[in-house]
């Protein structure tokens, strides 16, 4: 064997290692959830599934899961938006001072999202924006719209630009060109980001502590307070359910994706 061999052959074993340690967390809360134990134990003496009927008949989890799902779909369709747009105008667009607008525009990757979450509560508070759907919608758009930019911007910058010139020598105006050419062309960045921007809002837990009152709360923000005061494996089976629906979501992306390119080919 040689030497490049070994060396594949050590990379592949300490891909794999670190990729099972990032796994075993989310791996390990599965069966946890199934436990027949009061408590969270691992591994779980008993297999039942009450911790997943008692979220289902839960009305404070049923009603914070629906209030996270209203403000993700929510912000999916304004950070999709409004990030496609910047995205058109900062590749597109002969701007002054392109290069600090997409700092600007990306920097809520960046900045720590505690420091967000302390600046909206400041600047929400006094607009009375705490707590409800509109609050919740601007500070998660906010957050959402890097993700859309950045996979519109990599579309965008792959997208052959003959195939809009050719539109628009047959006779389409810019706007036809633009919905029949371009944006079938751009459509699996724009769907990404989509699916990231609904991520992002449905998982994020930070701003969301923060922002949540008595009434508009988060399920990140519930089960911020189950771990504190009342932690019991439904925490653990609200956490599985978030994880199967972040894998269908994702799931969902690659069959659209997969159907985009087969239509696209033919």
């Amino acid at each position: 064997m040689g030497l490049g061999h070994i060396y594949g052959a050590a990379m592949t074993v300490g891909l794999g290692a670190l990729l099972f340690f990032l796994i075993l967390p989310t791996v390990l809360v599965i069966p946890m959830s199934l436990g027949s134990a009061d408590y969270l134990e691992f591994p779980p003496k008993g297999i039942t599934f009450k911790w997943y009927v008692r979220y289902l008949t839960d009305p404070d989890w049923i009603a914070a899961t629906l209030f996270s799902l209203k403000i993700a779909l929510a912000t999916t369709a304004t950070a999709t938006i409004i990030g496609a747009l910047a995205a058109i105008a900062l590749v597109r667009g002969d701007l002054p001072g392109k290069a600090v607008l997409q700092a600007v525009t990306i920097s809520p990757m960046i900045v720590p999202h505690i420091v967000i979450a302390v600046s909206v509560f400041v600047a929400f508070a006094p607009l009375k924006l705490s707590g409800n759907f509109v609050g919740f919608l601007i500070a998660h758009t906010m957050l959402a719209v890097p993700y859309v930019v950045l996979t519109v911007t990599a579309s965008l910058q792959r997208f052959d630009t003959t195939l809009e010139l050719a539109a628009l020598n047959c006779g389409a105006g810019r706007s036809r060109a633009f919905f029949s050419v371009v944006l079938p062309g751009i459509a699996p960045g724009v769907s990404s980001g989509a699916v990231f921007a609904f991520l992002a809002s449905f998982d994020e837990a930070t701003v969301a502590f923060f922002l949540s009152g008595i009434e508009g709360k988060t399920i990140t923000r519930k089960m911020f307070e189950d771990i504190d005061f009342n932690l019991t494996p439904v925490v653990a089976a609200v956490s599985t359910i978030m994880v199967l629906v972040s894998l269908l979501v994702m799931g969902g992306l690659t069959l659209f994706q997969k159907h985009q390119k087969a239509t696209s080919r033919n």
